[in-house]
């Protein structure tokens, strides 16, 4: 792969590659001891910018829907985000890199035992406010209540100071809250499957969208991905697929 000076230029206007973080996903990114971030979106944001021959800045947030304003808003040249409809008015996504599961966690007491038990009529489902799980369930659930959280990583928390009966959220944070808190359960199985992708402004053109697609394509038939999941110790997620 080989930028040519139209493309450089549609990913750069500033001249720096600025990518936008979201620390919300902690499968995806973490902050870092030194005030900064790190991670397999961060990795893959340094490639892409090496692969560009520029410097890179990183545009760092706290939730999913942040990362999707900062870009939509021109304020980022790309972002890391779950594939939706929703976002796609904006963004050009490329195929996904990392497959991870939304489930479902409730207290140990609770009588709600499997996903189907979920969507009835007075139960109360907190999610992080406009994250991918959000967006799916907010078209698919019909009898339930949905609450939002100010990010996913308060998504459990939230769900106890309100007394609420269902979290959501990504199987990887709710196991590791369900260790923290105690007195809770994940559900078996789960309610949908994230697609994590890149993402770049729909106004930056057709030829960098497609670009972008070619890269990350590249990260996962090169390994690049498989290694950044094992170097930050990510159980639990999967390289997607070539051309998924």
């Amino acid at each position: 792969m080989i930028p040519t000076s139209s493309i450089r230029a549609a990913f750069t206007p500033t001249g720096r590659l600025r990518a936008a973080i979201n620390l919300g996903n902690p499968i995806l990114a973490h902050p870092t001891d030194d005030g900064g971030a790190g991670g397999v979106s961060v990795d893959l944001a340094g490639e892409f910018a090496r692969l560009l021959g520029v410097d890179l800045d990183l545009v760092v947030v706290d939730a999913a829907g942040k990362s999707v304003d900062v870009v939509a808003a021109d304020q980022a040249d790309i972002g890391f985000f779950a594939i939706d409809p929703v976002r796609g008015a904006d963004i050009a996504f490329s195929g996904p890199y990392v497959l991870i599961e939304g489930c479902y966690l409730v207290g140990a007491a609770s009588p709600i035992r499997t996903n189907d038990d979920v969507d009835r009529a007075g139960h109360r489902v907190v999610v992080g406010k406009g994250s991918a799980y959000d967006l799916y369930l907010t078209r698919t659930l019909r009898h339930a209540h949905i609450e939002r959280a100010p990010t996913s990583p308060a998504v459990v928390d939230t769900f106890l100071e309100r007394g609420a009966d269902v979290a959501a959220g990504v199987r990887q944070q709710l196991e590791a809250d369900a260790r923290r808190h105690g007195g809770l359960r994940l559900l078996d199985g789960r309610f949908m499957v994230i697609r994590q992708a890149m993402g770049v402004p729909k106004c930056r053109g057709k030829e960098a969208a497609i670009f972008l697609a070619r890269f990350v394509e590249h990260a996962k038939a090169n390994g690049f991905v498989a290694a950044a999941l094992a170097r930050h110790g990510i159980a639990g997620a999967s390289v997607a697929p070539a051309g998924v």
